[in-house]
């Protein structure tokens, strides 16, 4: 019994997934819309989005690293695709090629980062102002409208009562889930975050898990901001202003680790679903909505705390098993 509550509590998510079954339980007493069918359906509505915008800021969290222009790179890419429509290319081509920019957006972060050796955080703050002016300047200010004829369907159109988006989610976390816990690769990743020259010294190349962790991270945001544009059919500079703070919000109330080497796919998605729970109370108990901010700034130091609690308590079980 003990060895499995050891096991349960290092898990990253233990604690986001508390936190979500607390917060459920008290926001279905404060409204009693909140846990309605039609009410589900708003909240996940834009989750994928955000989601996304988790997943990859975990991994690249696990390898040790921050992207703070994720944001940017959310408009970056729906941007490009777009101006390429306007201009007669076929719906495929245009979505590769916004994909395309925003891996290369990932690849210059790692370049700056680990070739020049600036820290990511400042390197991706540059990138968070550059590449929000590049999206600006390719659309001269005022980008194209969607085209309103395209058949959009097959990335958010409804199965059902969810949107087809929520099943690209699921299917590409579980893809990353399995790359992390189940490939050699995986094992690299977290191996670096944890203690990079600890990792060199093992044979693994740590500046190519890095780079590929990057790029993963700006694909994921640029794929999340391509599917807001065909949900919105619409396209502005502006969009995903702010979801970077929002997504690191996410990934380190799902159990990520400031300092690496610590962070699961499952506990970014719990992570975006408290965010997204929170807004929507919000929203029905008609409470301020200043107060959004403040709240996910709440739950962020509650997760942190309880989050080395377990952590804690964990290694505290392991060190008596081992006596």
């Amino acid at each position: 019994m003990r060895s499995v509550l050891k096991r349960l509590l290092s898990r990253p998510e233990v604690s986001a997934l508390a936190m979500l079954i607390v917060m459920t339980a008290i926001f279905a007493f404060v409204s009693d819309r909140f846990l309605t069918l039609n009410n589900i359906m708003v909240v996940l509505q834009p989750m994928p989005e955000i989601a996304l915008l988790a997943i990859g800021v975990t991994v690249l969290m696990i390898a040790g690293e921050f992207d703070l222009s994720v944001g940017s790179v959310f408009a970056l890419s729906p941007m490009v695709m777009v101006m390429l429509l306007a201009g007669g290319v076929p719906v495929v081509l245009a979505i590769a090629a916004g994909l395309i920019a925003a891996i290369l957006v990932g690849l210059f972060n790692a370049t700056i980062t680990l070739k020049i050796g600036l820290p990511s955080f400042i390197a991706t703050l540059g990138a968070l102002f550059m590449v929000r002016s590049l999206a600006i300047v390719i659309s001269g200010g005022f980008p194209p409208p969607f085209p309103r004829d395209m058949d959009t369907s097959w990335l958010v159109g409804r199965i059902d009562l969810l949107r087809a988006s929520i099943f690209y989610l699921l299917g590409i976390a579980a893809i990353i889930g399995i790359w992390l816990r189940r490939t050699d690769f995986g094992s690299w990743i977290y191996a670096t975050g944890g203690d990079a020259q600890a990792a060199r010294d093992m044979g693994i190349n740590v500046n190519l898990v890095k780079t590929v962790c990057f790029c993963l991270c700006s694909l994921l945001a640029g794929f999340a901001g391509i599917i807001l544009a065909f949900r919105i059919k619409a396209i502005v500079p502006s969009m995903g202003t702010g979801f970077e703070l929002q997504a690191i919000a996410a990934a380190v109330i799902g159990g990520a680790a400031l300092t690496g080497g610590i962070g699961s796919v499952v506990g970014a998605i719990i992570g975006a679903l408290l965010i997204a729970f929170i807004e929507n109370i919000i929203i029905l108990a008609r409470i301020d909505a200043n107060w959004f901010k403040f709240a996910v700034g709440a739950m962020i130091v509650v997760a942190v705390a309880l989050n080395t609690l377990t952590r804690r308590t964990a290694q505290r079980l392991k060190v008596e098993t081992d006596e």
